[in-house]
């Protein structure tokens, strides 16, 4: 094969590609959708639509789809909705809605509906439907639902077209199923325009035998008339004209009673109003005057005593706090000081060879100078102006001045007495008691009680 053929080969097979991949980007609109492009359509345009013909997308930079143009059926099983006269009916209704054709239509839908499927698209116009239902029920009285049918429509087509028109939808048709109230007010109306119906035609009838029956009465009367003579006639016509005049006059006065009777009950109703009313604003100034004012003094009392309860119980609380923290505070002092006493007298013990004895002993031997100083200062002060001795002159018994001074001293302690009561046993250097025998300190649970203790427990006994 030669090179030209090749060429046109080549050139031919990308010429068919060519016209394929042009054919491709090509969308055609069918009658029942439109097409939608988007991407970049143009300056401060989002999306273009067209119904019917078609148009070129250009690849990568456009894409488009098609919405569906087929009516959709709706059905609004209204109920309760509150009239003009605030009696709540039952609506059951048709709408059978579409996407409109025209060019703001089209714009909305492809903006709103492109990427919703026909159920959403459904739901989105019911929720519209329902409200815009309502609000023309609101609008308008039973009579006017009921009755007029056509008006009603139209109120319907006003209120439910516009707002489906910003999402591109359209109203093709409504239908009224039936109309039913919750009081049966409609039924009520119904029954009354038959029994209007019904009386109407009583009324006809009767009316038609009453003309009837005059007609007879009349022709007996001109048979009368003719027959009898002329004179009976000027007479008999005299009377009718008399008697009619009278008609006339009763029902003049019975229809002047009644508006009487009726003027008569509306004054009566007036003032009986008009006292209500009176009584009304009456109550409403007492009110406001007396028993509002009351109930805000009431209120300040209530909010006072609670601030002052409230008060009060904050300073208990804190008062509560502070004694405890104090408490908490001397408690822990005196733990902490009852601590170093007890490590210090475990030392002690510990320094006299685990010898509790021996530790007492240490302790009591310190305290012995102060125990002489204060026996010693409970006799200081005396003051001694004059002694005066009387010498019996008794030689066996001894010179009552040797007694005397002999007995004096005696009434000092002795160191050995006062480790003794003490419930110490001093050491053998600092000699023993004059009897030649050695104090012995007797155990700690029968070592005798000091002079003091037992004279103050001889005291409170006697009290006692």
């Amino acid at each position: 094969m030669s090179l030209l053929a090749i060429s046109v080969l080549i050139f031919t097979f990308f010429l068919f590609a060519l016209i394929l991949f042009l054919a491709s980007c090509y969308k055609r609109c069918p009658s029942n959708k439109i097409l939608a492009i988007y991407g970049k359509v143009g300056e401060g345009k989002s999306v273009t639509c067209f119904h019917g013909g078609g148009a070129f997308i250009w690849p990568l930079i456009q894409d488009s789809k098609f919405l569906d143009l087929t009516p959709m059926t709706i059905s609004i099983p209204l109920k309760g909705a509150l009239s003009f006269q605030n009696i709540r009916i039952n609506v059951p209704s048709t709408f059978t809605i579409a996407i409109d054709t025209s060019s703001e239509a089209m714009h909305n839908a492809a903006v709103r509906l492109l990427e919703l499927n026909q159920q959403e698209i459904e739901k989105m116009a019911t929720e519209i439907i329902f409200g815009q239902l309502r609000l023309t029920v609101a609008t308008l009285t039973i009579e006017d639902i009921n009755q007029d049918r056509e008006k009603f429509l139209q109120a319907i087509r006003n209120n439910i077209e516009p707002e489906l028109r910003k999402i591109g939808l359209t109203l093709i048709n409504v239908n009224i199923t039936d109309i039913a109230d919750e009081s049966g007010y409609i039924e009520s109306i119904g029954k009354k325009a038959a029994s209007t119906a019904i009386n109407q035609a009583k009324i006809d009838v009767a009316e038609q035998e009453k003309k009837g029956d005059v007609g007879a009465a009349a022709a007996q009367r001109e048979r009368r008339i003719q027959v009898a003579s002329y004179n009976a006639e000027a007479v008999e016509g005299e009377n009718v004209a008399q008697a009619n005049i009278v008609n006339y006059n009763a029902d003049l006065a019975e229809k002047a009673a009644d508006a009487d009777r009726r003027g008569q009950v509306a004054r009566q109703n007036a003032i009986a109003e008009i006292q209500k009313a009176k009584a009304l604003a009456e109550t409403k100034r007492l009110e406001a005057e007396e028993i509002v004012v009351k109930e805000i003094e009431k209120r300040k009392i209530e909010i006072s005593a609670e601030a002052e309860a409230e008060r009060v119980r904050r300073e208990a609380r804190g008062q509560a706090d502070a004694i405890v923290a104090v408490k908490s505070a001397e408690a822990e002092g005196i733990q902490k000081v009852l601590d170093a006493k007890a490590e210090g007298y475990n030392q002690l013990v510990n320094s006299c060879g685990d010898n509790a004895k021996d530790a007492a002993t240490m302790l009591i031997v310190e305290k012995l100078e102060d125990i002489v100083k204060l026996q010693t200062e409970a006799i200081q002060k005396l003051k001694i102006d004059k002694i005066t001795v009387w010498d019996s002159g008794n030689a066996e018994k001894g010179s009552s001045t040797a007694n005397f001074v002999s007995n004096m001293i005696k009434s000092l302690p002795a160191l050995h007495d006062i480790a003794g009561m003490a419930g110490v046993q001093l050491p053998d250097y600092l000699g023993k008691t004059t009897d030649g025998k050695e104090k012995v300190t007797p155990p700690l649970g029968n070592r005798p009680k000091p002079n003091i203790i037992v004279k103050e427990e001889k005291k409170e006994q006697e009290k006692k």
